[in-house]
């Protein structure tokens, strides 16, 4: 015997059609505002997940709860900026003191390059406490400033940390030269502990904490640039200005900016995580 077919809407039909509030189901259970019989979830009802609840951030990243704690650094800025400048400096140290191999290379390159003259001298004194630690010190004065006038948290803090950074040098310097003991080029008087150098260590720290704490303060983008490459370039003119005339070795100058990339990455690193503090 043939079955009657129910009409639309009946209890017990399984026909495709959207689901039906069945008489009798617990309140509870209902899915969406409460009495309204929808069995789709209210879109004003917050998810149950607790990461669902909490609003997003303007990018659309999920929001955390305050204080929002810092984005962490990627390996690969930790190895570029720390880990290979730190390991290039030790080679270069126990070359230095072992006389290896990377030392008759350098006395060669230096023979090739030494060629003593005023204009060398001239940038070579680019490196002095009296030239380059004034620079650092009318930078962290006016970035103190600026801090200062617009009511910004901690606003003696980055000058303070650039100029601990420079008083660290010759406290990390002179110890190195005393242990590596290396004598001069044969321009210089006979003596010894050139390395590393101290000019192109002071020249370093002084013109790129400089660069580091204007860098937030400078709206646009080629003002930025304009000072990214002034800092390399007065730095690279101290480096040579030394070799060519005389004063170091090149490994004296590598080592140093080496070591003073860490320190200089340390201070970013520091300086980055010390912005992002709540007041």
């Amino acid at each position: 015997m043939r079955d009657t077919p129910r009409p639309e809407g009946t209890l017990g039909d399984f026909g495709p059609r959207p689901p039906q509030l069945r008489p009798g189901r617990a309140l509870a259970h209902t899915p969406g505002a409460s009495g309204s019989g929808s069995p789709h979830r209210s879109d004003s009802r917050p998810p149950q997940t607790p990461r669902g609840a909490r609003p997003s951030d303007p990018d659309g990243r999920p929001g955390t709860t305050p204080p929002v704690p810092g984005r962490p650094t990627s390996l690969f800025v930790l190895l570029g900026l720390l880990g290979l400048p730190a390991l290039l400096f030790v080679l270069i140290t126990w070359q230095v003191v072992a006389d290896g191999p990377l030392v008759d290379l350098d006395e060669t390159a230096s023979q090739a390059l030494a060629h003593p003259d005023r204009f060398s001298e001239l940038l070579a004194d680019l490196g002095n406490v009296p030239v380059a630690v004034p620079v650092l010190a009318v930078s962290l004065t006016y970035v103190a400033w600026r801090a200062r006038s617009t009511g910004t948290h901690q606003w003696w803090l980055p000058a303070a940390s650039a100029a601990l950074l420079m008083a660290l040098v010759p406290a990390l310097v002179i110890p190195l030269k005393i242990l590596t003991d290396r004598p001069g080029t044969p321009v210089v008087p006979p003596a010894t502990g050139y390395f590393p150098s101290g000019h192109t260590a002071t020249a370093a720290i002084a013109y790129g904490a400089a660069t580091l704490l204007l860098l937030p303060w400078l709206s646009s983008v080629f003002a930025r640039r304009a000072l990214l490459v002034t800092c390399a370039v007065l730095n690279l003119c101290v480096g040579f200005g030394l070799v060519r005339r005389g004063y170091h070795w090149p490994l004296d100058v590598v080592a140093s900016w080496c070591l003073c990339t860490v320190l200089l990455s340390l201070l970013w690193l520091f300086l980055s995580r010390a912005g992002r503090r709540p007041e």
